[in-house]
C-alpha cells in the first residue's frame, strides 16, 4: 500500500517511475475515505484538488523534474488547521473564524510547494492549539488510531493520528509547549520541534508567539531530516527566523553515536511516571551505552517550574494575539446595541471553553498590579530554565527523557480537570520555554498495546545531533515499525 510507505520509500518509487504521484495521493485518498469516519483526523480535504496538484507534478517529472532539486516530488503531506494555505479554509478549529479563507501561504507551505510535495486536507486541533488531548477541536474529537477509546494528544492531534493511521505519508504540526511531541508520543510517530527560529512563523496562525514553531510527524527521523531541511532556512516575513545555515540534516544520519555524552536528567524520573514508560526509557538508555555513548547525570534545577512558568507565559500572549478576533475584521460577527455588544457576543459564541479560560488567566496576569508578580516573575524563571539547559549541554551532547509520563488515556477522563490536562506537557515544557529542539521517537508499548514515546533534547540549532542520536536508535530497534491496526 502506497499510503504506508515513508517518505524516503515512496520518493524511491516515484523516482524510478514504479509509481505515479497520482496513485501515491489516490492511495492516501482511499485511506481517508476507508478510516477517518472513525479515526476523525481530518476536518476538511479536497480530493480533486489533491489530484490536480499530483498531475501537475506528473507532468513536471515528465518534463524531467529530479528529486534532487525538488525532495518531495509527489508526497501527500496534510496540515493542521493552523497553517496557511492561499484558497483553502483556515478555521484553527474555532468558531469565530466562521468562513474565512487564507489569502496567501505561510513560509512553511511556500517551500512544501517548492519542494514538489502534494498538500491536502485540514487536520484536526485543540482550539487554536489551545490543549493536550484534541477534546477542545470546536468540530470533533480525534481518536488514538492505536485505541479508539483513547486520545491521540495534542494540540496536534489529528497530525499525529494522520500519519499513524497512514492517512497521509507525513503532516505539519505546530508545538508551543509540547504540541507536536506529546501526540507524537501517544500515537507512535516521530514528532519534531525545530529551535525557535528555525522555520518561519510567518502564515501561522498565532498563539503564544515567544513559543510557537511549525514541525513535521513522520514515520521515521530520516523523514523528518528531509522535512526539516525543506522548511528551514531565513524569511524576511518573519523577524524572529533566525539566518542561520541550514545543513543537510540527512547527511548526519550515520547510525553512529560512539564517545557521544547523553546526559539523563534526574529531575524528569519523577513520582506519578508511569512505571512501563519508565522501563521502556531506561531501556532507551541502555541501548545507547551498548552503541557507544557514554551516559551522564545532569541536573535540570528548575524543571519543577516549568508548568508554572508557561501557563503564565503562553495564556499572557494568547490574550494578547487572540484580541484580534473581535467581530469587526474577519470571520464571526454576532451584533450587539454598541461596539462592546458586539465584541463580547462574537467572542462569547465564537471561542470555546478552553480558549476562554486561558484569555481570562493571561489578562490577569498582564493586568495592572499583577504583572510584576506574575508575567515579569515568569520571564525570569524562563531565563534560569534556559540556563540549565545551557549548563548542561556544556558536559552533553543530548538530553534523553521520557516524552510523556504516561501512554495515551481514554477520551473524557480529563476533559473536566484543566489542571491535570497540563501535567500532559510535564516533560516537554521546558524544551520550549528554552527554545531547543526537541524530537520525540517510539521506543515501546505498554501491556495495554499504546506507544510510548523517547524524548531526545539538544542545545539551539543542534538538529544535527539531535536527529543523528534519535537515527542511531531507531536504526538499532524495531519500535518504529509497530503500526496501529484498526
Amino acid at each position: 500500500m502506497l499510503n504506508q510507505l515513508t517518505i524516503s520509500e515512496l520518493t524511491a518509487k516515484i523516482a524510478s517511475k514504479e509509481v505515479s504521484a497520482r496513485e501515491a495521493t489516490q492511495a492516501c485518498l482511499d485511506r481517508v475515505a476507508a478510516v477517518d469516519d472513525r479515526v476523525k483526523a481530518f476536518i476538511s480535504h479536497k480530493n480533486e484538488d489533491a489530484l490536480e496538484q499530483a498531475d501537475l507534478i506528473d507532468d513536471a517529472i515528465a518534463d524531467g523534474a529530479t528529486h534532487a532539486e525538488r525532495p518531495l516530488l509527489g508526497v501527500p503531506i496534510a496540515l493542521k488547521d493552523l497553517l496557511s494555505v492561499k484558497g483553502h479554509p483556515l478555521n484553527c478549529c474555532s468558531k469565530i473564524l466562521h468562513e474565512y479563507v487564507a489569502p496567501y501561504d505561510a513560509t512553511a507551505i511556500e517551500r512544501l510547494k517548492a519542494a514538489g510535495a502534494i498538500l491536502f486536507g485540514r487536520l484536526n486541533m485543540d482550539e487554536f492549539a489551545m490543549g493536550s488531548s484534541t477534546e477542545n477541536s470546536a468540530f470533533q474529537t480525534t481518536r488514538n488510531p492505536w485505541d479508539l477509546d483513547c486520545i491521540p494528544g495534542g494540540s496536534s492531534g489529528g497530525s499525529a493520528a494522520a500519519v499513524a493511521a497512514d492517512e497521509c505519508v507525513g503532516s505539519l504540526g505546530t508545538d508551543t509547549g509540547g504540541s507536536i511531541r506529546q501526540p507524537a508520543a501517544f500515537c507512535g510517530v516521530v514528532g519534531l520541534k525545530p529551535t525557535y527560529g528555525r522555520i518561519s512563523r510567518y502564515g501561522l496562525v498565532a498563539f503564544a508567539s515567544s513559543l510557537d514553531q511549525i514541525g513535521p510527524f513522520t514515520k521515521t527521523v530520516k523523514d523528518s531530516a528531509t522535512l526539516l531541511r525543506v522548511m528551514s532556512g531565513a524569511d524576511k516575513r518573519d523577524s524572529t527566523c533566525v539566518p542561520e545555515l541550514v545543513p543537510d540534516y540527512r547527511a548526519a544520519l550515520t547510525g553512529d553515536v560512539k564517545g557521544l555524552k547523553i546526559g539523563i536528567a534526574k529531575e524528569y524520573m519523577v513520582e506519578g511516571l508511569d512505571s512501563e514508560v519508565k522501563d521502556a526509557v531506561d531501556a532507551a538508555v541502555k541501548q545507547y551505552e551498548s552503541l557507544g555513548a557514554e551516559i551522564v547525570e545532569v541536573s535540570l534545577p528548575h524543571t519543577s517550574y516549568a508548568i508554572a512558568t508557561y501557563y503564565i507565559l503562553a495564556t499572557a500572549e494568547a490574550s494578547s494575539n487572540l484580541a484580534r478576533f473581535d467581530g469587526i475584521r474577519y470571520g464571526l460577527r454576532v451584533d450587539g446595541d454598541s461596539p462592546a455588544d458586539l465584541y463580547k457576543n462574537t467572542r462569547g459564541a465564537g471561542f470555546g471553553p478552553e480558549v476562554k479560560r486561558r484569555i481570562i488567566l493571561g489578562t490577569y496576569a498582564l493586568s495592572s498590579g499583577y504583572y510584576d508578580a506574575y508575567y515579569l516573575r515568569a520571564q525570569k524563571v524562563r531565563t534560569l530554565i534556559r540556563q540549565d539547559f545551557e549548563k548542561a549541554f556544556e558536559k552533553v551532547d543530548a538530553i534523553v527523557t521520557p516524552t510523556t509520563p504516561t501512554a495515551a488515556f481514554k477520551a473524557g477522563d480529563k476533559v473536566s480537570d484543566p489542571l491535570q490536562m497540563y501535567l500532559c506537557d510535564v516533560f516537554t515544557n521546558p524544551c520550549s520555554l528554552a527554545g531547543i529542539p526537541g524530537i520525540s521517537i517510539p521506543c515501546g508499548l505498554t501491556s495495554a498495546k499504546l506507544p510510548i514515546g523517547l524524548q531526545i533534547l539538544a542545545k539551539p540549532f543542534g538538529e544535527e545531533t539531535l536527529l543523528k542520536v534519535a537515527d542511531a536508535y531507531e536504526r538499532s530497534t524495531e519500535h518504529h515499525k509497530a503500526r496501529a491496526e484498526l
